[in-house]
């Protein structure tokens, strides 16, 4: 894998950062088992886009009922993880970890399309590309594979917001 990325249309390479393990990506995000969905970010370019993995496995908690017959990876979770990678792209990006006065919603899904089932076994490709930021808005293009083909397309929005004390 390469530490450098081709700069769109300009034909130079910019820097991408090296991997993040999970303790790492553990500190950007909040989310803990068995909410957490991203195993191992292999690439990210800050504020542009990042690449990331999920092992889907047989002992997922959600197998248990997504079906018992035929094992299924859920399709909102999937979603989900890409919405996580997503955070993650924004958080590294900006160097902000996670606190307690403020927290990343995920407030839209447009355009969402699932083309193939996700599988135990699967290794789930998660990537997000950064679109625009408007009005504390994020827009990001993600798209999810395995083995190079297309599993999942969408639009997601996400925005941090500061968390009224009670």
């Amino acid at each position: 894998m390469s530490a450098e990325a081709t700069t769109q249309g300009t034909g130079k390479t910019a820097p991408v950062a090296a991997a993040m393990e999970i303790a790492e990506i553990r500190k950007y995000l909040a989310h803990r088992y068995p909410f957490l969905l991203v195993d191992r970010v292999l690439e990210l370019d800050p504020m542009k886009r990042i690449r990331a993995l999920k092992n889907v496995s047989i002992n997922e908690p959600f197998f248990q009922g997504h079906f018992p017959h035929y094992a299924v990876m859920p399709g909102v979770l999937i979603i989900e993880a890409l919405a996580q990678a997503s955070g993650l792209l924004s958080l590294k990006s900006t160097g902000q970890k996670p606190d307690d006065s403020s927290v990343f919603y995920f407030v839209g899904i447009d355009d969402a399309r699932f083309k193939r089932p996700v599988v135990p076994g699967d290794a789930l490709i998660l990537e997000s590309e950064f679109l625009l930021e408007k009005r504390g808005l994020v827009k990001y293009a993600v798209k999810a594979s395995v083995g190079g083909q297309l599993v999942c397309e969408a639009t997601l929005l996400c925005t941090q917001r500061t968390l009224i004390s009670p």
